[in-house]
């Protein structure tokens, strides 16, 4: 058991050095010489879709947060979520199963459409040099914004990834009916502690799910609001704290309820309804911590032309 334990300290030592070594080739002015105009084209392209007046959809924002999510817990803030199975060969090797079919993702994701978008603006103002990773973290901090939520700070310089990782996504993504202590758990293996998965779980305070995930009791209402059903019945277009006034009884999801289920993770809850200057304070942290997740950096990694494909070398 002790030889245990000291092999678990020297790994987790050994991912410490490696994440720092990676952090430190990041930096939030990392395009201010190369693509100066990165800021402006993310910020643009994002309000135009989720502008009604111009065509876009509210509702995109809480897509493209989400795509974020599911794209950092497998294995990390590196643009595998965007690969499309069979996209490409590089070195060998075929994108053959795409994060995309997942269990948790499979036609579940929206928001690639508007990552090529902005790929493709950015593309003609400065080719080849930003990545499709650090595009994604862009857009979901522009998004939240747009919707009058939090910023946070946001190091620049990831890499893409060119392989996507099915198993992990479909164990490391929590589900709609996942319980607390799979959620607890979830979280603790990226590094999050209760608090953090509380913080987090705000994100349900914008978009919408599926009526088939609803809490059994929650399923009429759900329908009766069209499917799909909003996930904060007061103000599901807003980013605020009103997602945690919904709980327990009007929480849509099993794993929106059960952040009330015992009393050492509802204080939290509690906490975030009554203050949302908090809440935005600490989801903004936990977002800026999960932004670093695994990132690729320096000769690891590629910038991709096209988020869907990997670039052949």
């Amino acid at each position: 058991m002790a030889s245990s334990t000291a092999g678990g300290h020297c790994f987790l030592l050994a991912l410490l050095l490696l994440s720092s070594a990676a952090y430190g080739q990041l930096s939030e002015d990392f395009y201010a010489k190369n693509c100066s105009k990165l800021g402006t084209i993310v910020k643009e392209e994002v309000s135009r879709a989720l502008s009604r007046p111009r065509g876009g959809d509210p509702r995109m924002g809480a897509s493209l947060l989400r795509l974020f999510f599911h794209d950092c817990l497998p294995q990390g803030c590196d643009a595998s979520v965007l690969l499309d199975m069979n996209a490409d060969v590089t070195k060998g090797r075929i994108i053959d199963s795409s994060e995309k079919q997942a269990d948790p993702n499979r036609n579940s994701l929206r928001g690639f459409e508007v990552i090529d978008r902005i790929k493709g603006e950015v593309e003609k103002a400065c080719r080849g040099v930003v990545s499709c990773a650090d595009i994604l973290a862009l857009a979901t901090r522009a998004a939240v914004v747009e919707l009058k939520g939090p910023t946070w700070p946001l190091l620049l310089g990831r890499r893409d990834s060119t392989t996507a990782n099915v198993t992990a996504a479909n164990t490391a993504l929590p589900g709609p009916n996942s319980n607390l202590d799979e959620l607890i758990e979830k979280f603790q293996n990226k590094g999050f502690n209760a608090r953090d998965l509380v913080a987090l779980s705000g994100a349900h305070t914008i978009g919408r799910a599926q009526c088939q995930f609803a809490e059994q009791n929650q399923q009429a209402r759900c329908l009766l609001n069209g499917t799909p059903g909003p996930l904060d019945v007061q103000t599901p277009e807003v980013f605020d704290n009103s997602y945690y006034g919904n709980l327990p009884e009007r929480g849509l999801l099993h794993s929106d309820r059960v952040l009330t289920s015992r009393e050492d993770v509802k204080v939290f809850v509690e906490e975030y309804k009554s203050n949302q200057t908090t809440f935005f304070r600490d989801f903004a942290i936990a977002m800026e911590r999960m932004s670093r997740l695994g990132v690729l950096t320096g000769t690891n990694g590629q910038i991709r032309t096209d988020c869907r494909r990997v670039l052949n070398n």
